[in-house]
């Protein structure tokens, strides 16, 4: 049963879990094969779904590109499922450890089995539909376990086309989707998973917590934050600005991994000014009305960013407007937003859009000081050449992740874990630590047949108490 019509019913969510978890108990570690099925199976949907995938994220934006759904939310997808599907085999071979010495020279074995964990709740948000729905089934469905996916209500269409595609391709003990708003999602959260992952704002996370926390079930948290980005005196002004501009325009900004407050020295704003211009003329000529532009996902998303943008005007700072944007509607285009009072929205506030808010500085340390004092970012950008300042920003800060000299590119890397820290999350996935962060690590030691430990069992003999007290020591 995949409920992909109407809204779950809350005995609906309950009778697909108990399905899911009778088909775990009945197969609670599946073979390689079976998994790299499941794997292949999501990779050929995906492929043969690549129409009705960008026709629907498109009715879901009301404008995206047909490239910007390709690269953002099917590519990643398949490169993902395609890595797991390639190291899979490796991956669950048991991982040997050491014995404390002298066991292991008189045959005691130790190794973690990473096994599956059983059912796997996932709650995805509605910026990229696809991707953050379905990129994590490759690590959910390598570690050997079910899924139960509850995509956003905000990008119906993709939603009921996951359901449907779900439908066709897997049985729902294997993956079922469930539709539905606000109330659904919190009966989702509340159910007793094994494992439940939400990728979305911190505000909502802590809600999905308090509904986890009854059952204790174990969180990843894909959060966001005010990533911010420390321009050196010693950063390419042009290229960063380029970079900058693509990330701010990407998806209207909508993205997670976004910039959202630049640290920019003193003497290089109009010449940074100046530079945005001209990478937002060279990358959307006519940017108003240019199809490679895409809108924010809803009315109520656009208002909320004008009025960020208004209340930052209005309290004193310089916004700078590249074009006309006096228009209503889901377009909202790119502005730069310098030295908001601290207690406004856009200094305040996740962005989540196409608004950059700037802070000018002259001295590191009261960057680092005040990026220390407020939430911990999903990650933490950099540009220049100061190995010194990297060291330092590298060390001095907490991030869920870093990049120097470009934007977001840690996540297209297979090999590093993608996760948050603090309020920007917990726990991480891709690659081989998303394959562990859904498996239980169990721990496995085989004793020697010499009974090592028949010497601890009393009466204890006075040789045995004297050994003992001989280690008690510093």
């Amino acid at each position: 049963m995949n409920v992909n019509n109407d809204a779950a019913t809350t005995s609906q969510l309950q009778s697909l879990l108990e399905a899911q978890r009778k088909a775990h108990i009945k197969d609670p570690y599946p073979s390689l094969s079976l998994r790299i099925d499941r794997i292949q199976r999501m990779i050929d949907m995906l492929v043969c779904n690549e129409q009705k995938i960008i026709d629907a994220v498109m009715a879901d934006f009301e404008n995206r590109s047909p490239t910007m759904t390709r690269s953002s939310d099917i590519m990643p997808t398949l490169d993902n499922l395609k890595h797991v599907k390639k190291h899979l085999k490796n991956w669950m071979k048991p991982e040997k450890r050491n014995s404390k010495f002298p066991l292991g020279l008189i045959g005691g074995k130790s190794k973690v089995e990473y096994v599956p964990l059983g059912v796997v709740g996932n709650i995805s948000p509605w910026n990229f539909p696809i991707q953050l729905a379905l990129s994590p089934m490759a690590d959910i469905f390598g570690a050997g376990n079910r899924v139960m996916l509850k995509p956003s209500e905000l990008s119906p269409n993709s939603s009921q086309l996951m359901a449907d595609m779900a439908k066709n391709n897997f049985d729902s003990a294997e993956l079922a989707v469930v539709l539905g708003g606000p109330e659904v999602a919190a009966e989702f959260a509340a159910l007793k998973f094994d494992h439940l992952l939400f990728t979305g704002s911190t505000n909502i996370a802590r809600l999905v917590a308090q509904s986890a926390a009854p059952q204790l079930v174990p969180l990843t948290l894909e959060l966001g934050g005010k990533n911010p980005v420390i321009v050196s005196q010693s950063a390419d002004v042009k290229l960063t600005a380029e970079k900058l501009m693509w990330a701010k325009a990407m998806n209207g900004g909508q993205i997670c991994l976004c910039p959202d407050t630049v640290f920019l020295p003193d003497n290089k704003i109009e010449e940074f000014i100046s530079a945005c211009k001209a990478a937002l003329d060279k990358m959307y000529p006519d940017i108003a009305n240019n199809e490679e532009y895409t809108h924010i996902i809803s009315p109520r998303h656009a208002d909320r960013l004008r009025e960020m943008t208004q209340e930052a005007r209005d309290a004193g700072a310089r916004v700078v407007e590249f074009y006309d944007d006096s228009a209503s509607g889901r377009r909202v285009l790119p502005k730069l937003i310098f030295n908001a009072d601290a207690s406004s929205r856009v200094a305040q506030e996740e962005i989540f859009g196409p608004l950059m808010a700037i802070q000018s500085y002259s001295s590191l340390q009261s960057v680092l000081n005040g990026i220390n004092e407020g939430s911990r970012p999903l990650a933490i950008y950099y540009f220049g050449e100061d190995r010194n300042e990297i060291e330092k920003i590298t060390h001095e800060t907490v991030s869920g992740g870093m990049v120097i000299n470009d934007l977001m590119a840690h996540i297209l890397q297979d090999d590093l874990p993608f996760g948050g820290v603090g309020e920007s999350g917990t726990g991480s996935y891709h690659g081989f630590d998303g394959f562990k962060n859904f498996s239980h690590a169990k721990a496995v030691y085989k004793q020697s047949k010499l009974d090592p430990f028949k010497i601890l069992r009393p009466p204890y003999s006075d040789l045995m108490k004297k050994n003992i007290a001989k280690q008690i020591k510093p």
